[in-house]
């Protein structure tokens, strides 16, 4: 005998799906349920969250999979449920009116709305009964079934307060003229306020990594020398890799860190997090050949090699779960000390123990003998106390690694989302491009560039344009269409221009091109300057979807509206088009009154004010041999935001290029020796050709 299902069964996510049997009659995000919500006259009980989602889950066992709690979401309620990664733009606007309401917002989001889809009351996790100082949901539910029969001009009244709350919020009154470097400065002076010098990191606990901000204080030191921006981005990295928010035998990083000094970690892995911060190390080791910066962005990558990617078709998942299921918080990660004896020879405890912290009382509240593994002290420090040479201590570690490492590939797995979405894989596909520059690794470039292309062959259609889902898990019912969002668009302008810097191939400046087109087309506001973050084409505005959003502050993933100043300002520094240069700066200058309040919060758009001010630096490679290579070395040295290289053949040279390049490039008299060499462009000026790699730095640092 089946289980029964309600209308889950028939979603493509598999956040909604994994709640198809429960006994709540759920509906998908939709015009379907709000008709019926109108037609019974049942205010709306709308549930957010995700597949990695810990107290998701917790809600849905508590509640949704009580059938006596069901009973009375089903006779009094329309129920819907939303998977956040799969509709990001109903989630921030309830976000916002949830926050608005109560104060609070995270995931599960719990919200009561009118038919018209207004919120009238908001929370996050509720209990099944009274219970963590907390009311009980069904309580919860009663008394809004008693506020929608009894109080209705007033639940209808304060639906509408909140609506124009999250309109008045989600548009930032911030026009100015001024845009300077001295935005940038106060958002750098904000960070280094903000930097926790002990532990690495901005702020007090819990912690999240911010990894624009860290890239533009990166950005900020190698220009200018300011040693202060240095080290709180060097600090926060190693810090970040030396805690438990780090996996350190898996490789790649957890969401946050719940305490300040980066050990226990809320224990989820996004795709996400690791695009951006594989950037961050590498950009670190780029400008100050730190090895560990190598060496944890090259963990990273062989992080999501084995969990995150589909090696034949190309695409990246979009997450690992934290869990294997409610009864467990990070058990497959952590360690108790008797696990890792049973595990290890007692040599190998001994480093491996001290090394990673491993001790009878461990770092977990729910379980206080389970060690989360991070590193307390110097790998030296450890071989001294256990009287060991450093090579002998290290030959002990590695192989206690490999020992711990295979040990948990025996243990259940958390489950992986193999969801593929557009915006956080052209992240990832940013991210493996630089890495495979920077750290000379050819096959991480060569599955980047299968990815970039899938993305363009599956997510591209000439009618609707770019669909944010591009492949949802297996055992879906298929591929939904969701529309793409700025983000969308944005994320993979940049992954096309890096992929056209990559390979010199035409195909993807001009696939760049066209999504900035169609970006500017559909999201574009040409009353007020900026850009919104969905399009008001296509399927019907329901609910809160038609408060316009221009977001602006990175959450962490890079906010939609300097993203796409940004991805504008790469391609006109690539064809000069002056209209693409306008509307990146409008777009600036349509928040620039209040951006230097968010600090840290927009390290995005201190990127893009940096793209816009500062004259883009072309470094042209043109050859194929080891004169070559040594060219590109220098000329990569140090991570600036406003420099590009990009290495061509003299058959490329003479193919299609962008018309700045395409004005300049060919006419060069170099090209007719057999030599390699290089070209410095800064702004419209190009410096004449050198084959000296010391010229060739004396020209960029000049």
């Amino acid at each position: 005998m089946t289980n029964p299902t309600n209308a889950l069964a028939e979603a493509s996510s598999s956040y909604l799906r994994s709640a198809m049997h429960q006994p709540v009659l759920w509906h998908e995000w939709g015009a379907e349920a709000f008709a019926r919500a109108a037609g019974e006259d049942k205010p709306i009980l709308l549930d957010i969250g995700a597949v990695w989602c810990h107290w998701c889950h917790v809600m849905d066992r508590e509640s949704y999979e009580d059938p006596g709690l069901a009973e009375v979401i089903n006779q009094n309620f329309i129920a819907v449920k939303v998977d956040r990664d799969e509709r990001p733009d109903v989630d921030t606007r309830y976000q916002a009116a949830v926050a608005a309401i109560s104060g609070q917002n995270g995931w599960p989001l719990t919200a009561v709305l009118t038919p018209e889809g207004k919120p009238f009351f908001g929370g996050t996790y509720f209990p099944r009964d009274d219970r963590y100082g907390r009311p009980g949901f069904e309580r919860v539910l009663r008394s809004m079934v008693d506020a929608w029969k009894t109080r209705r001009e007033e639940v209808m009244e304060s639906a509408g307060t909140v609506v124009e709350a999250i309109e008045y919020n989600e548009n930032f009154a911030g026009r100015a003229g001024n845009l300077s470097m001295s935005i940038v400065d106060k958002m750098v002076a904000s960070a280094l306020e903000k930097f926790d010098r002990h532990h690495g990191g901005f702020g007090s606990q819990p912690k999240f990594a911010h990894p624009s901000a860290i890239d533009l204080l990166l950005d900020v030191a190698t220009r200018t020398g300011n040693e202060a921006a240095r080290e709180a981005a060097t600090v926060t990295l190693e810090k970040m890799a030396q805690g438990g928010v780090y996996d350190h035998l898996g490789g790649g990083f957890h969401r946050y860190s719940v305490d300040e000094a980066w050990v226990v970690p809320h224990f989820e892995k996004m795709l996400y997090d690791n695009a951006e911060l594989l950037k961050n190390y590498v950009h670190a080791f780029q400008s100050y050949v730190d090895p560990e910066s190598a060496r944890v962005a090259k963990d990273i990558i062989r992080w999501m090699d084995a969990w995150l990617t589909d090696r034949e078709r190309g695409g990246f998942y979009a997450s690992q779960d934290a869990d294997i299921d409610l009864d467990d918080d990070g058990d497959y990660f952590t360690w108790t000390r008797a696990e890792a004896a049973a595990v290890l020879t007692p040599e190998e405890m001994e480093i491996a123990g001290a090394y990673y912290d491993i001790g009878d009382l461990g770092d977990m509240h729910h379980n206080p003998a389970k060690n989360v593994l991070h590193v307390k002290r110097t790998l030296d420090a450890v071989a001294v106390r256990a009287g060991k040479t450093p090579a002998q201590a290290e030959a002990l570690l590695t192989a206690a690694h490999a020992r711990l490492y295979a040990a948990r590939g025996e243990r259940p797995t958390p489950f992986i989302d193999t969801t593929v979405y557009t915006n956080w894989n052209a992240l990832a596909v940013s991210a493996y491009l630089e890495a495979a520059h920077v750290l000379h690794l050819p096959e991480v470039k060569a599955f980047a560039l299968l990815t970039l292309d899938r993305l363009l062959r599956e997510g591209l259609d000439a009618e609707r344009g770019l669909a944010h889902v591009i492949s949802y898990t297996r055992g879906s019912t298929g591929t939904k269409w969701v529309a793409g969002m700025l983000d969308d668009y944005a994320f993979l302008i940049h992954a096309c221009l890096d992929g056209w810097l990559t390979t010199g191939a035409a195909k993807y400046y001009r696939a760049a091109l066209g999504l900035a087109k169609r970006m500017v087309a559909e999201f574009y506001d040409t009353t007020g300057g900026g850009f919104f973050d969905a399009t008001a084409k296509g399927e019907a505005l329901l609910g809160a979807l038609t408060a316009r959003r221009k977001p602006l502050q990175d959450s962490p993933v890079p906010a939609g509206n300097p993203a796409a100043a940004a991805a504008l300002l790469r391609l006109e520094a690539l064809n000069g088009s002056a209209a693409l240069r306008e509307k990146a700066e409008d777009t600036l200058e349509a928040f620039a009154g209040v951006v230097e309040h968010l600090g840290l919060y927009a390290g995005t758009y201190g990127l893009a004010l940096e793209r816009l001010l500062l004259p883009p630096v072309q470094v042209v490679v043109i050859g194929e041999d080891a004169v070559a290579e040594h060219l590109d070395a220098v000329a990569t040295a140090r991570f600036a935001v406003n420099k590009s290289v990009i290495r061509l053949t003299r058959a490329q040279v003479a193919g299609e290029l962008p018309p700045v390049l395409a004005e300049t490039l060919p006419l060069l008299p170099d090209l007719d020796a057999a030599h390699s060499f290089a070209v410095v462009c800064k702004a419209s000026c190009c410096l004449p050709p050198t084959a000296d790699p010391d010229q060739l730095l004396a020209l960029l640092q000049d």
